[in-house]
């Protein structure tokens, strides 16, 4: 969810192919290899017979099934199919009420319950919730599974489903049924209400020390952290402590423009390789705050975007991690639109720290190892007790003696 990107003639031929096969079913194969004779080769000879079969299967529907038939409902399941067969939660076909549920999480608002999640295998993980969101006035915790919505099961395949599924217009009512270690199942009833999402908030902890948390990286996550920068250096900052802890990551550009304000200009920040080797590499753009000592805190929530600013501050020695090992997401996804307010989210290369590395399922260690407590999660949050900022404070004073 990080390069968003028009492929029109990728749109074009794919919209040409589905029109001609709905058109003319399983015979398209032959009318093509009879008009075209001599420009399809062999291979693509065979792919085309390989595919007949979709059709002939439509055919025989059409025949024989004693129902409604929707062929929209029909394409979608088949496209779904394909997606899904793939077995990546990164790679999806978006419906257009899905695609455009997967555009607020970019806008800064949108109408639901406030949650952050991800997926984990074939769970949905709870990740964390958004300040004075239905969510989080109901006590749901980080790493609470999501097993239905509304009594709709949902996988870790059916990300985007369960997102979808979620939102809906603020004052409607939504039933969750979770899983918690320790707990059990349970279910809640939440009342949907418009979400204001603040991906970023910061304050002075003292009269040096800066703390900048950042949730996610949405299209004015760069721009606000910027503006928080300069407001904190307006009161005096000597040192920043950055709270990427429950950050699932967004869009790749923020992320890159967020880092140059500590990295010297034109350096690599990430760096993307596809399935050819193409190399794509993302320097920073240089900003006004390079060599300010930092402290990053990351926990198992810390991912995608959030993983590729803190693998570029470890990689150039510019701060010090605390915290949990990071999730382990080192996949970038392009999103197709389709033209028709459909699209294609599909993962499409690897990214690299500057020195190299791919984190993908393994995540980046921090440099200090401090976990956070279990019992902890389900009180609420008091800043006194979170020994990974007290470490972090610890560790950034000690930068400024």
């Amino acid at each position: 969810m990080d390069i968003r990107k028009k492929w029109i003639a990728a749109t074009i031929a794919i919209v040409l192919a589905t029109n001609i096969c709905t058109y003319f079913g399983s015979g398209v194969i032959s009318s093509l290899l009879g008009a075209n004779s001599g420009v399809l080769t062999a291979s693509e000879s065979q792919q085309a017979q390989k595919w007949q079969k979709l059709f002939y299967i439509k055919e025989q529907l059409d025949q024989y099934y004693d129902g409604d038939i929707s062929d929209d409902a029909l394409l979608e399941g088949a496209i779904k199919g394909m997606t899904s067969s793939l077995n990546d939660p990164y790679t999806v076909y978006f419906n257009k009420q899905e695609y455009e549920d997967f555009n607020t999480q970019t806008e800064g608002n949108y109408s639901g319950i406030g949650l952050q999640v991800k997926a984990d295998g074939d769970n949905i993980i709870v990740v964390g919730s958004f300040d004075n969101s239905p969510a989080k006035n109901a006590g749901i915790l980080p790493n609470d599974i999501i097993e239905k919505v509304d009594e709709t099961s949902v996988t870790g395949s059916e990300l985007e489903k369960a997102v979808s599924l979620m939102k809906g217009e603020a004052g409607t009512t939504v039933k969750l049924t979770l899983y918690r270690e320790g707990k059990g199942e349970f279910e809640v009833t939440l009342t949907r209400a418009v979400i204001t999402i603040e991906t970023v908030k910061g304050e002075m902890l003292d009269s040096q020390v800066g703390l900048i948390e950042v949730s996610m990286f949405d299209d004015n996550t760069s721009d606000n952290f910027r503006k928080k920068l300069d407001e904190l250096n307006a009161q005096g900052m000597k040192a920043l402590i950055i709270d990427l802890r429950s950050n699932p990551g967004g869009l790749l550009n923020e992320c890159v423009a967020m880092a140059s304000n500590f990295i010297e200009k034109n350096q690599v920040v990430v760096s993307t390789v596809d399935k050819y080797g193409n190399t794509k590499k993302y320097r920073s753009e240089g900003g006004n705050y390079a060599g300010l000592p930092l402290v990053l805190i990351t926990d198992q929530g810390s991912a995608s975007a959030s993983e590729i600013f803190a693998g570029a501050i470890r990689d150039y020695k510019l701060g010090t991690l605390v915290g949990t090992t990071t999730y382990g997401k080192g996949v970038v996804q392009s999103v197709l639109e389709l033209g028709d307010g459909t699209a294609l989210k599909v993962t499409v290369s690897k990214y690299y720290t500057p020195n190299g590395e791919n984190i993908n399922k393994t995540g980046i260690k921090p440099d200090v190892e401090v976990e956070y407590p279990k019992d902890l999660l389900s009180q609420a949050y008091d800043r006194s007790k979170d020994p990974q900022l007290a470490k972090a404070l610890e560790i950034i004073k000690s930068k400024l003696q």
